[in-house]
């Protein structure tokens, strides 16, 4: 047993050391993208904070699902079962399943409210597509008529591209408030899946051309506080977490993201991995979490309940939800 927890310690130092070496020489802000010209974009003031509609989310009613859906191809990226779909409009949909589909919708809507760039994604409690072909990783999810329940769809948009990812150790926006900003509102939504991988940036195909950085994959949200697959999407765990590890007179260490379950030990590639995402709950300014919680607080308990709602939660774990995450809004503005 020693052994094995030398083992593991030794594996930890070795991987937060390179962590720090991959980290010096940290850029600045910058407006413009020196190969494109175009502007680079975290975060903007949601100056109507107060009256956002959290049911629809950033693409509105107007860009809600409805229709027909007509099957595409299997998409075998990631960890959940997906597939691309086609509505009767033309619009393509990335149709998501598994545990991350409720997390990721009611969390698009926070990082949208809070003013930063998310995706279109909506909750559908059953879905029906048409033509669906033989399926690898949704198989069994489908029913042999087409319906899969319980999904989460993500509009295709054509007025961006992905045009890449960004890596939080260096970026344009490292050290800004908006970018310590970004890490607690993570902190807030126990959102611990935090790779570079799932950090996408959107360039816009009309003018003004911008970048606009987000961060794409949040469905390890509104559960525990590192990875554990057994906890993954249980609101109970989310609940119940511990999320602040310590305040200082001048930063706020966060316990997100935590170190993995336990079971995850025997696999040393993704411990290592997880030890290198540890960091970014940490050494936050104190002043830069307040501001979180301020922008925050401008939502009404309402819009929280709204969120959550749209992302098909039981009126129970609706309420319980929307109370962890009230209270955590006003612990950032106590600092």
């Amino acid at each position: 047993m020693r052994t094995h927890h030398g083992t593991i310690i030794a594996a930890s130092a070795i991987v937060l050391t390179l962590f720090g070496a991959a980290t010096q020489g940290k850029v600045k802000p910058a407006a413009k993208d020196a190969a494109s010209n175009a502007a680079v974009v975290l975060w903007r003031d949601p100056a109507d904070i107060a009256s956002r509609d959290l049911f629809y989310g950033p693409g509105g009613k107007g860009h809600a699902p409805q229709g027909t859906f007509t099957f595409v191809e299997e998409d075998m990226a990631g960890t959940n079962p997906k597939f691309h779909v086609v509505d009767a409009n033309g619009v393509q949909w990335v149709v998501k399943l598994g545990p991350e589909v409720r997390p990721e919708t009611a969390a698009s809507r926070l990082v949208w409210a809070a003013g930063y760039f998310a995706n279109e994604d909506y909750f559908m409690p059953v879905l029906h597509v048409e033509k669906v072909q033989r399926l690898r990783r949704a198989r069994g999810l489908v029913s042999p008529s087409g319906d899969v329940q319980n999904v989460r769809l993500k509009r295709h948009s054509t007025d961006e591209k992905k045009i890449g990812t960004w890596s939080w150790a260096k970026d344009p926006f490292t050290e800004t408030r908006q970018w310590y900003g970004l890490r607690v509102l993570m902190a807030v939504m126990n959102n611990w899946d935090l790779k570079d991988v799932n950090n996408v940036v959107y360039r816009t195909q009309s003018e003004p051309v911008e970048d606009r950085y987000l961060v794409s994959d949040l469905g390890a949200s509104f559960g525990p506080t590192g990875l554990n697959w057994t906890l993954k999407g249980k609101p109970d765990a989310y609940c119940s977490s511990t999320w602040i590890k310590s305040v200082s007179a001048e930063y706020v260490d966060f316990n997100v993201p935590s170190g993995p379950a336990v079971n995850t030990y025997i696999n040393f590639v993704e411990l290592g991995r997880r030890l290198g995402l540890l960091w970014l709950g940490h050494h936050i300014p104190r002043q830069d979490a307040r501001w979180m919680g301020d922008v925050l607080g401008r939502l009404s308990g309402q819009q929280i309940r709204d969120a959550f709602r749209a992302a098909g939660y039981s009126p129970s774990e609706v309420e319980d939800l929307s109370r962890t995450v009230l209270r955590r809004i006003n612990e950032l503005k106590a600092l």
